[in-house]
């Protein structure tokens, strides 16, 4: 190991650590026993930011993303594992996973480039009804493909949004964003192609001839859920989705877009393409919610409008906040948070969206910059990376 390069040891304490606490909370079934592994998680987090764990493990994760990526997909395979013939919580670990896939697509425009998005679950929703649609009418397409064919829809039409966008910042770009959302519900509802109100069927995925909808046999008595097809595959979708985004961070792409993030007009004077970047983030963002979106309405067999409001994508921009803007590894355990809590501890599922407004006011307030903040980035030549390996 290079002199002064953090050890891996963090970094795979932190996986194997949000592994069991997941395991756990999904396990555990009385309201009691659920409230006490919240409050106990987030008496965990508050210590490690304050002792200075959390910069350790994010220092690990940085200078060693290829182990943490294989031990991390190794957890999610023993997780998957555990649960083999439990509906309930097969769907909820694929549901945090493409959830997370969505928010990797946030995080490429509001902590990389800087372009806020506040229409989410829209692009989400257009992948789910690209896939619904694509049932209906192309039903001998593969179904990669149709995955593929929602992400490039919700790119297609967030297109609308470039001459908008690129006119405007802050709290403006946010209101236009927050309009398409709306707009893209209200035409959802009122348009009987698309099913109106009472939504969509579609039929599962498949692969192979293989339908992820039926249960696999696995002995004479014994059955293994369908869900876990469904995860293994939101799990291989998180994998790509994860080593894109991070590889993107790294690159000199990623570097032109922190500066258009940090001062566009120091950017635009360096030469930097401003609007060319900007429309990259945002195509590239919600692409990937296009594509989870289309994995979603498979795994759920159903569209509905009422699944794609504006409060559903406030769910995916206070995951990016809660795990730190611009921090991929960030969304995972804030998605975990978000999505299993208001499942798990009944108490508040009618409260959920006033249980993470007060969340996202207190992490703003009291931690801006997230649970889980982004490392200021060190960007090097390759040969001065190398010189520094050999020194």
């Amino acid at each position: 190991m290079n002199a002064g390069r953090p050890s891996p040891t963090p970094a795979l304490l932190a996986i194997a650590a949000l592994a069991g606490f997941v395991w756990l909370f999904l396990y555990v079934d009385q309201q009691w026993e659920v409230a006490a592994l919240a409050v106990g998680a987030a008496i965990v987090v508050l210590l490690a930011g304050r002792l200075g764990w959390s910069q350790r493990v994010e220092a690990a994760f940085s200078a060693h993303q290829t182990t943490a990526s294989a031990a991390a997909l190794v957890a999610g395979v023993l997780v998957i594992g555990l649960f083999h013939g439990n509906h309930f919580a097969l769907l909820m670990l694929s549901t945090v996973m493409l959830y997370s896939v969505a928010c990797f697509g946030l995080t490429v425009q509001f902590g990389y480039a800087g372009v806020v998005n506040f229409a989410g679950a829209a692009f989400f929703g257009i992948g789910a009804y690209t896939a619904a649609v694509a049932g209906m009418h192309l039903p001998q397409l593969p179904h990669p493909v149709v995955l593929l064919l929602g992400g490039l829809m919700a790119a297609l039409i967030g297109s609308v949004l470039f001459l908008p966008i690129l006119r405007t910042r802050g709290h403006y770009a946010a209101l236009i964003t927050i309009a398409f959302g709306i707009l893209f519900r209200t035409f959802l509802e009122v348009n009987d192609t698309l099913g109106g109100p009472q939504g969509l069927k579609l039929p599962g995925f498949q692969l192979f001839g293989w339908s992820f909808n039926r249960n696999i046999e696995w002995g004479e008595e014994a059955e293994i859920s369908f869900y876990v097809s469904y995860a293994l595959l939101s799990l291989t979708l998180l994998a790509m989705a994860l080593l894109l985004v991070k590889r993107l961070e790294r690159s000199w792409v990623g570097l032109t877009l922190d500066a258009v993030r940090l001062d566009e007009t120091a950017a635009a004077v360096f030469g930097i393409d401003v609007g060319r970047a900007k429309i990259f983030a945002f195509s590239l963002g919600n692409f990937l919610a296009g594509v989870a979106g289309a994995l979603m309405a498979m795994m759920t067999g159903f569209v509905a409008p009422t699944s794609f409001t504006l409060g559903d994508s406030l769910i995916l921009v206070s995951i990016v906040i809660l795990g730190g803007i611009g921090n991929a590894w960030g969304v995972l355990p804030a998605a975990a948070l978000v999505v299993l809590l208001p499942e798990k501890l009944q108490l508040i599922q009618e409260y959920r969206f006033l249980l993470f407004g007060v969340l996202v006011i207190l992490v703003l307030l009291f931690r801006p910059q997230g649970l889980f903040p982004r490392r200021l980035r060190e960007y090097l030549p390759l040969w001065s990376i190398a010189r520094r390996r050999r020194g």
